[in-house]
């Protein structure tokens, strides 16, 4: 009977292992928003925006992690709902599809705010958003991968500031740049301009230290900010945080999946090689 207690015990520690494996390698591929020190900085030069009803522009390399510090900047300003009334929606964050026309750009914020684009004319879909925009009392509007619309959308793009007082922020690479100085009158009005710019020096250290601690949570410390781990991750990365993350969680999978409690050396020399 304790034999056959024993052996069941045995037989059960690696389906738990595996249970275990399998629930903690889920965790590492969510998405995580951190409170770093650029993204705070980045969140209230939009602040300052919003309140002034200033439109602008955020650009950067790609990696740098614009898209996830501007669809945070919604998730700090979260839609207010009370029964009965109209939603109140301060911050609308949008991505809109490749080669994009008015009328995409404009089913994208119906069906943000949870409304239903109907069928009709692009100016029956420019009525309705307008109407929207307005009646969800929307101050700013975050356009990610502006360099996605068509030259001719970016009028419609103008009116949203123009017409509705709302505070529109195109956000993408240096490829937006040279879409909008194209046109003068909407380089005019987008001109304010944040950079958004790679993690170097202490920034990257502590960047580091605040994935390992908030982002892998790996049973044993793995010692990332040291010079030997540093080295390896700034030659792998870049600087890039987008980069940087996908470094970390894939060779914290990695570890874990070789039974090991930490990120090892090796591991991540393994993982680095494959960035460089």
């Amino acid at each position: 009977m304790i034999q056959a207690q024993a052996l069941a015990k045995t037989l059960g520690e690696p389906a738990q292992d595996e249970a275990w494996l399998k629930a903690e390698t889920a965790r590492l591929r969510k998405k995580s928003i951190l409170p770093l020190d650029h993204v705070s900085r980045l969140h209230d030069w939009l602040d300052g925006k919003r309140k002034a009803r200033q439109s602008c522009r955020v650009v950067g390399e790609s990696r740098t992690g614009k898209s996830i510090a501007c669809e945070a900047y919604f998730y700090r300003n979260k839609p207010q709902q009370e029964t009965g009334k109209k939603p109140i929606v301060p911050v609308v964050y949008i991505q809109p599809p490749q080669k994009c026309g008015s009328k995409e750009l404009f089913k994208e914020i119906i069906e943000f705010l949870k409304y239903r684009a109907t069928k009709g004319t692009v100016s029956d879909f420019r009525g309705r958003t307008m109407e929207v925009l307005k009646g969800c009392e929307v101050e700013m509007l975050i356009i990610d991968e502006a360099d996605r619309l068509k030259p001719e959308t970016f009028a419609d793009v103008r009116d949203f500031y123009d017409k509705l007082g709302i505070s529109v922020v195109l956000v993408g690479t240096d490829r937006l740049d040279a879409v909008i100085k194209r046109d003068e009158q909407v380089y005019n009005r987008f001109r304010a301009c944040h950079r958004f710019g790679k993690l170097s020096g202490t920034d990257f250290v502590k960047t580091v230290k605040i994935w390992e601690q908030s982002v892998l949570k790996l049973p044993v410390a793995s010692n990332l900010t040291s010079k030997t781990m540093q080295k390896i991750l700034l030659e792998a990365t870049e600087g890039y945080i987008g980069r940087l993350d996908e470094v970390l969680r894939e060779a914290a999978i990695r570890a874990l999946s070789q039974g090991m409690k930490k990120i090892e050396k090796s591991v991540l020399q393994e993982v680095a090689r494959e960035y460089k």
